[in-house]
């Protein structure tokens, strides 16, 4: 929707109603990107309305989020064709404003998602290790610490041989600052007072860290303009074409792990979540560990039952009853009739805040080149600079959560 050629043929099949309009350099181009994106906003804020307060499966409604795809596609592009018939002032209001700060708020969910990942990934290794002291977990854990570290100091070095030149001062002032955290963060994670306050803090949650801001300043300065010969990467017309295409996939991917990993963190994000096990506390299960014992319960209320028809203390259609009620609770395909695993409508109000950043990223300080047959994907100083400063945020957050136990005892319950 960027490119002339998609702008032509769009005027086209909407009858002229949108018209190409350019002022200088700027192209009224991108309300296109915000008019498809909105269609998918609108449709997935109805759903999180519909579904607001579902927490089973038995709830008459739950049936939309797992079903009706027919219908709902067809609902999908009912609203992005109803998008193009929407003024285009109002679009300037919401691409400038409400989707921007939607976008940001989504930013930041995935930078403290990461964070939560990092801290999740260290905690499984050291439990796998205490648990059985294996030697596979204890290497996983240190293979992927160095591994990663490693990755980090590569990734710096080419940084400042390719993009640090004496008159990119930017992109000079970014890495060193990426590299003054990561230093820092690391020294700070393996500190006495941490590691009091919190004894599975570590390198490892660093490396994490460090190797995803690392990715995220080197592709700042690789998908930067190149107006001041500080990006060699898209100088030659192969390369630009490649490094175009790559990020694209690149951004996407990350957006589409971030929104699904977001969208369905139960526990994390309010959600009940956890399958309805039953607990048992036997002679031979003494330990109290939480099992799923379907097929047993199952026969054992069945034995309970006959029982008690044949001793005359339940009527005959009492099995019926329970054999009906046993063919829906033991279904295959349905795990969430004590309780959905995530919040069906946070799962909705996630993906709309992922369209608003989707389309923040593809339009925010956009210059349109007429001479391109497809348009870069977050090639502008803004979206570089978005990810310089997001990976200082991303460090600040991951700070925090191991000085917060230090500064706050009484809070964090040290």
């Amino acid at each position: 929707m960027l490119t002339p050629w998609a702008l032509k043929k769009l005027q086209g099949l909407t009858l002229d109603y949108m018209e190409i309009r350019c002022d200088g350099k700027e192209c009224y181009g991108w309300v296109a990107v915000h008019r498809i994106n909105f269609g998918l906003a609108l449709f997935h804020l109805i759903l999180a309305l519909l579904l607001l307060g579902v927490k089973t499966s038995r709830d008459s409604r739950a049936g939309l989020q797992n079903g009706f795809w027919g219908p709902k596609i067809i609902l999908w592009l009912a609203f992005v064709v109803m998008s193009f018939f929407i003024p285009e002032s109002f679009f300037f209001v919401y691409g400038n404003y409400i989707a921007f700060f939607c976008a940001m708020l989504f930013l930041l969910l995935g930078l403290i998602l990461l964070v939560d990942l990092a801290h999740s990934w260290a905690e499984l290794c050291l439990q796998k290790i205490e648990d059985s002291d294996s030697r596979l977990w204890r290497g996983l854990l240190i293979g992927s610490t160095l591994g990663m570290y490693l990755t980090s100091i590569v990734m710096t070095i080419l940084m400042y041989i390719f993009f640090a030149r004496n008159s990119c001062s930017m992109n000079q002032a970014a890495i060193s600052i990426n590299l003054v955290l990561f230093l820092i963060i690391s020294f700070v994670s393996v500190q006495p007072a941490v590691q009091d306050s919190n004894p599975r803090a570590g390198l490892a949650q660093a490396a994490m860290v460090t190797v995803y801001c690392t990715y995220l300043t080197l592709s700042a300065v690789s998908m930067e303009p190149d107006d001041n010969g500080c990006n060699p990467l898209i100088r030659s017309s192969g390369t630009r074409t490649v490094t175009i295409i790559l990020g694209a996939i690149v951004t996407m991917a990350t957006i589409a792990y971030t929104t699904t990993r977001a969208a369905t963190q139960g526990i994390a994000l309010g959600s009940k979540g956890g399958h309805s096990y039953i607990q048992l506390d036997t002679e031979d299960n003494a330990h109290g560990l939480i099992t799923q014992q379907p097929n047993v319960r199952r026969e054992m209320r069945a034995e309970a039952l006959r029982a008690a028809v044949e001793s005359g203390s339940l009527p005959a259609s009492a099995l019926d009853e329970s054999d009906d009620e046993d063919d829906f609770e033991t279904s295959s395909k349905d795990d969430e009739r004590g309780s959905t695993q995530y919040s069906y409508s946070l799962f909705h109000i996630i993906f709309f805040l992922a369209t608003t950043w989707v389309a923040t990223l593809l339009t925010q300080g956009l210059q349109v080149d007429t001479n391109v047959d497809f348009a870069p994907v977050g090639r502008t100083y803004w979206a570089s600079w978005v990810k310089i400063v997001s990976a200082w945020v991303c460090y600040a957050i991951y700070l925090w959560t191991l000085v917060a136990p230090v500064v706050l005892p009484d809070r964090f319950g040290a």
